[in-house]
């Protein structure tokens, strides 16, 4: 599927990190040394995709800004003879063709994902929150093309979480699994009560779609929270009997939630910890630390 585009919604008010998202997109914070969406970029581009579409609204222009190239800077820095923080600078806006389209209005991930319809056509396409970061040396995307290839079915990221916490998340019902570990996904329910959810596979931020999910859209009406949901769509898609469905892969990796304030800190120091510039004196430290609560 050499084809495949890549969707990142990045539309949201980021309220769970006022103040400092007032100014600047939740998708800009820093995790270490890059924004958490660079990180979500350089995944779809490790497997293989060159042709990103990334969702936007109001106040969003710093994500453009940053996939850009800034020439003054660029010439500062060459003209200093830093070439390490040259590259960094320029690999950002070397990394794929990236293109913006408006939200306008936040009315949920289901309507984000429907505003990408114009620029998808018709084909298949992957879906990336930006702000759920998967580990580079746990690839996650190539397995879920791959399971879209083999049963051009809908497919969507699922991971084991604690049941006292599985309200935050659409959770799936799964009937079993195939030789590869894909499993089907016969119902959807987004954030439900723990006593009523189906299972304890939550649905995380990564989702490999075909081009008719955009049909199903159209006619979903608001649902929690009075948005247009994705995860409605995809339990209308998992309920039709003649289509293709939608399964699961089953992620067992590391995985970083930086749309979390206490998740977001964390994730900074497991990367950080296991730098080669940043580990060596952060180790140390944290212990020292640590014996001091």
């Amino acid at each position: 599927m050499s084809t495949i585009k890549a969707v990142i919604p990045a539309a949201g008010l980021g309220t769970r990190f006022l103040p400092a998202t007032k100014a600047m997109p939740k998708e800009m914070l820093p995790v270490v040394d890059k924004p958490a969406i660079q990180y979500v970029v350089e995944e779809a581009v490790e497997a293989g995709i060159d042709d990103i579409l990334v969702i936007i609204g109001r106040n969003k222009n710093a994500i453009s800004n940053h996939f850009d190239s800034v020439p003054e800077l660029e010439v500062r820095l060459a003209e200093k003879g830093d070439q390490d923080r040259l590259q960094q600078v320029m690999e950002s806006s070397d990394l794929a063709d990236i293109h913006f389209v408006r939200q306008g209005e936040p009315k949920g991930l289901g309507h984000a994902v429907l505003r990408a319809r114009s620029h998808v056509g018709d084909s298949s396409f992957a879906v990336l929150l930006g702000d759920d970061l998967i580990d580079e040396r746990d690839p996650l995307l190539p397995a879920m093309i791959a399971a879209h290839e083999r049963t051009g079915a809908a497919v969507i990221a699922l991971m084991e979480v604690d049941p006292a916490h599985i309200q935050a998340y659409g959770v799936a019902a799964v009937d079993g699994a195939d030789a590869d570990g894909v499993v089907r996904v016969t119902g959807l329910v987004e954030k439900p009560a723990p006593e009523d959810a189906p299972s304890n596979l939550a649905v995380i931020g990564r989702y490999v779609l075909p081009a008719s999910v955009f049909e199903v859209l159209e006619r979903t009406r608001p649902g929690k929270g009075g948005e247009i949901q994705l995860t409605d769509a995809l339990a209308e898609l998992a309920a039709e009997e003649d289509g293709p469905g939608v399964v699961g892969v089953v992620f067992r990796g590391r995985r970083y939630d930086t749309g979390d304030r206490l998740e977001y800190i964390k994730a900074i120091v497991q990367l950080a910890v296991e730098r080669d510039d940043l580990g060596p004196d952060l180790r140390p430290w944290l212990k020292s630390f640590a014996g001091r609560l």
